[in-house]
């Protein structure tokens, strides 16, 4: 007993040591003093910025972090674990110095076996600094882009090929695998943001980058190689290979001069020129009309017609900006499953799962209960407050519905996987599907008079969004 209580003393001793080192470190110290520095940042931004570095300093002496995929521990976990719903605790960092920072979400088949049908395709979130260049490296993944905040450039590189141009809000950019990639936050004040879905091409859910430019940090690949290997292929003496890839050692981020930003920025008119088509364009979604507009929300939308090489992912991209106080109907995805992250704003989504309701598993749930029915079929319900940086995922088939809070627009982008084929099916609204049933269909479906299922299903005047539920009723969401 007397062994057992000392070693939880010194455990506690050592923890309690690591942590008065950490507060004294002079790196985090400044780490975070910059963070508090930044103008541009809002409070949120502020801490988030300080709990990065703080996941830096646990990385950087041995707590664990990059190179793998990692387990969330369950007490980090919001909505009781809920494998549809993710926040910044879910990301891993892929890349990070003091200038920026790649974060990647855990695989999804982690957070249930149910989500195994996107298992191939990763989310992943790019913050860089005003004026701060990201260093040049390729990955084995297909990858499509969207820019949430920020004006940047681009460089796209293959063979003999470079294809540079600017990009800003609502770019979606493609990037195929192996094309080496570089880019430089060109604002002098604004944070650059962007959203990627990644489709691994070598094993199937996991991707890596590799830098080529580089030295130690980032570490070049070329020094996996033997010096006589490279002496060889470069034709260079072993002295300056030396000097050559033993200088890089800020990380993957680095702050350029305004004349360095100046140089790689780009005259010709924003949205740039699509990978390898000197004819083609640049698409920003927010060029294209709303496919919904009214007083309580737009959507926009980019499916295969607008932009082919969305294709090749067999993904589309959509963009909803939900008014305060609004909502859009509810509504399912014929084929597609939609990753969603929430860009701006604060609201709640609520998703009707049979999964769940099967499993008995948690979170924030109602609705059907198991055995409640002589088909076997029970729901239910799936809903997470939403603020910026976290999202949810709403399989093929799953009915859901968003809704912004009564103090702010909630915008949320979206990468919707198998669009090939998907429809949207509106189960409110001006022309929601109930309403093309026969007279006796809906009578024989609802068990009351056709007239009563008309009345409830027709009253609703706008077609994709409409008012929100009345503020008393907010809160119920997330009970």
């Amino acid at each position: 007993m007397a062994t057992k209580t000392s070693l939880l003393f010194l455990l506690s001793l050592l923890v309690l040591v690591f942590l008065v080192v950490a507060k004294q470190d002079p790196e985090l110290k400044q780490c975070k003093h910059q963070c508090e520095q930044q103008q541009q940042y809002d409070e949120r931004e502020k801490r988030t910025c300080k709990r990065q570095c703080e996941d830096y300093y646990r990385e950087k002496h041995g707590g664990g972090g990059g190179g793998g995929d990692v387990n969330i521990k369950e007490e980090e976990e919001e909505e009781s674990g809920d494998p549809y719903v993710f926040n910044e605790q879910h990301f891993r960092t892929m890349a990070r110095s003091q200038e920026g920072r790649i974060g990647v979400l855990q695989r999804f088949s982690e957070r249930s076996e149910l989500l195994k049908g996107i298992d191939n395709y990763r989310l992943a979130i790019l913050e860089a600094n005003p004026h701060t260049f990201l260093l040049p490296n390729h990955k084995d993944a297909e990858l499509i882009f969207f820019v949430m905040k920020g004006r940047g450039a681009v460089s796209l590189v293959r063979h003999d090929n470079r294809e540079s141009f600017n990009i800003r809000r609502g770019d979606i950019v493609r990037v195929p695998a192996g094309t080496v990639c570089y880019l430089i936050n060109r604002d002098s004040s604004q944070k650059l943001q962007i959203a990627g879905l990644f489709q691994p091409v070598a094993v199937p859910g996991r991707f890596e980058q590799f830098y080529g430019p580089g030295g130690e940090d980032p570490e070049s690949f070329y020094r996996a190689f033997s010096t006589e290997i490279l002496e060889a292929a470069l034709n260079v003496r072993r002295d300056k290979l030396e000097r050559l890839f033993g200088q890089q050692n800020q990380g993957a981020f680095i702050k350029a001069s305004e004349e360095q930003i100046r140089a790689m920025s780009h005259q010709e008119e924003e949205g740039g020129v699509w990978p390898f088509k000197s004819e083609s364009k640049g698409f920003n979604l927010f060029n294209k009309r709303a496919s919904q507009s009214n007083d309580y929300g737009q959507l926009f939308e980019a499916t295969f017609n607008d932009y082919k090489q969305l294709r090749d992912m067999n993904v589309a991209v959509s963009f909803a900006n939900i008014t305060k106080g609004s909502m859009h109907t509810l509504l399912y995805n014929s084929h597609a499953t939609k990753i969603s992250l929430v860009v701006e704003g604060t609201g709640y989504f609520e998703m009707a799962c049979p999964h769940k309701a099967s499993s008995g598993g948690s979170g924030h749930q109602g609705g059907g209960r198991e055995g409640s029915s002589q088909t076997g079929v029970s729901y239910q319900k799936v809903s997470a407050q939403l603020r910026p940086g976290k999202g949810f995922v709403v399989p093929a088939g799953h009915p859901y519905v968003t809704v912004a809070s009564k103090d702010q627009n909630l915008q949320v982008i979206c990468f919707e996987i198998n669009a090939e084929n998907n429809e949207k099916i509106p189960l409110a609204g001006k022309r929601n599907i109930i309403k093309q049933f026969e007279k006796e269909a809906k009578e024989l479906s609802f068990n009351v008079a056709a007239r009563e299922v008309d009345e409830a299903f027709g009253k609703q005047n706008e077609e994709f969004f409409f008012k929100g539920p009345r503020q008393q009723h907010e809160g119920r969401a997330y009970e």
